[in-house]
């Protein structure tokens, strides 16, 4: 079996990913435009996404005098390998304290209750 990969994003790599993941290819200064929240100079920006690549985040390819950037691996590694790490950092791997947890300290609407039950539901009758 492989091994998967476990990715640790901060904020900034995050944001990144899902500028890219929207909107791939991109450029630095495309990537810089898209981020919204504080302005972060050109640079910045730029050497994030040369670290990411140098992590096999990102790649890259060259446009004339310009760097094109796209992810190299998908938002579902990204979300499953930082959830899985999270459920087994903080909760010992027990998915069932993870959702107590949560339904106790989120706001929950009858909506949502209905769809985890659904859930719920239809990952009993898969056996």
């Amino acid at each position: 079996m492989e091994h998967e990969r476990t990715f640790r994003l901060g904020d900034l790599q995050l944001r990144i990913m899902r500028v890219l993941w929207q909107s791939a290819p991109a450029s630095v200064a495309e990537v810089q435009d898209r981020l919204g929240g504080e302005p972060l100079a050109y640079t910045t920006v730029a050497t994030m996404l040369r670290k990411m690549e140098d992590r096999g985040l990102l790649r890259h390819r060259e446009q004339g005098r310009k760097f094109l950037y796209e992810p190299a691996v998908s938002v579902e590694e990204v979300t499953r390998s930082m959830a899985d790490d999270l459920v087994e950092r903080l909760f010992e791997g027990s998915l069932a304290a993870t959702v107590s947890h949560l339904l106790e300290t989120r706001e929950v609407s009858p909506k949502e209750l209905a769809r985890l039950e659904r859930m719920i539901r239809q990952r009993k009758d898969r056996g």
